[in-house]
């Protein structure tokens, strides 16, 4: 990676993507921390130049459930800065009840699928011009047993806040494979990743029978966000996966995903319905 690469992560502000913002700063990479709050952006900042100074951190705030605030960032980037050479789409939250966006868009299906379609797909120019250049999303093995529900895609008739989790997380997947397939030739890899389970705040909000049984599950059984954030840290930064792309990362090791993730018919389906959503909401 040249000594002046620029590397994006989502969801900078605590968790993997917090460890993985303040990684990526250690080897002197201007780093673009995005954030939905200015002021834990702000804190998280300071707290990464305050281990090390000599980091070059730059802030961005954008509610990222928003298709308009996603699309400015990625205006915002555009005008900004000449290339970019990574691009970690970390962001994520799970639900219990079901939400919807600002712009009426179910929260799961927002956050954790249609943010990362966006900026990636409006930022892919930049990531060609800047190539050799790395896409980066954070999946999950939740993905496994889910399929994508066309029929109900934002779960407007019955919601369960696990199911709408696991499918944005096979959407992950799918986008994965279906923007690799895209890029073939271009000197850019796109690759996705299990982190492991990992205690962060996921799962966490009114006290119920799933968030005590998950919380316990955390104390016992979880991760650390150090541990947590090591695939996506070597996914951005080492040479012995420069050519490689299309793949779904556990431990730092390829690996087989749902037989789910790789029908073709859905990653182009779903691609189609993500550029209606993203056009609509413009």
């Amino acid at each position: 990676m040249q000594s002046d690469a620029v590397m994006i992560v989502t969801g900078a502000t605590n968790g993997i993507g917090f460890v993985t913002a303040q990684e990526l700063a250690r080897t002197g990479a201007r780093v673009l921390m995005v954030g939905r709050d200015k002021q834990r952006l702000d804190t998280s900042i300071n707290q990464i130049k305050s281990d090390i100074p000599e980091a070059q951190l730059d802030g961005f705030v954008a509610d990222l459930s928003r298709v308009s605030e996603t699309l400015l960032l990625a205006d915002h980037i555009q005008a900004t800065y000449s290339r970019i050479d990574v691009l970690v789409n970390n962001a994520g939250a799970f639900y219990q009840t079901r939400q919807e966006s600002a712009e009426g868009i179910e929260m799961t299906f927002a956050l954790n699928h249609l943010a990362p379609f966006i900026l990636t797909t409006s930022l892919i120019n930049m990531l060609r011009a800047s190539a050799p250049s790395r896409i980066i999303t954070v999946s999950s093995a939740a993905h496994q047993g889910a399929k994508m529900n066309f029929e109900d895609l934002q779960f407007n008739k019955r919601y369960s806040g696990w199911q709408a989790y696991a499918q944005s997380k096979l959407a992950n997947l799918l986008f994965t494979y279906e923007l690799s397939d895209r890029l073939q030739g271009s000197d850019v890899s796109v690759n996705a990743l299990h982190p492991g389970f990992v205690k962060t705040g996921f799962g966490k909000g009114p006290s119920t029978l799933f968030t005590s049984f998950f919380g316990l599950l955390q104390n016992y059984f979880a991760l650390s966000a150090e541990q947590g954030a090591q695939t996506s840290i070597y996914l951005a930064t080492s040479q012995e996966v420069t050519d490689v792309t299309g793949k779904y990362f556990v431990n730092k090791l390829p690996v087989a995903s749902s037989r789910a993730s790789y029908d073709y018919t859905a990653r182009r389906k779903l691609w189609d319905v993500s550029q209606q959503l993203m056009n609509d909401h413009r």
